[in-house]
């Protein structure tokens, strides 16, 4: 499944923790691309990651306890 993540409107965003978050969520995803793609999304632009199906639920709870807005693609 894949997963556009939109933007972060926490207040105080936790870099590491986003970073952290992708990294568990993604298929085959390492640290240090996480956190390039964490850069992006709180400079405001769009990231696309691909999740596994049977993590989707907790990766849904996960981003939302993290302030991340996200929309799925098919």
């Amino acid at each position: 499944m894949k997963l556009n993540l939109l933007s972060c409107d926490a207040h105080r965003p936790d870099k590491r923790a986003i970073a952290n978050c992708i990294a568990e969520v993604s298929k085959d995803m390492d640290p240090s691309l996480a956190q390039e793609l964490t850069a992006i999304l709180l400079e405001g632009d769009p990231v696309d990651i691909e999740v596994d199906d049977k993590n989707s639920s907790s990766a849904f709870r996960a981003l939302r306890k993290l302030g991340i807005d996200y929309e799925i693609e098919e």
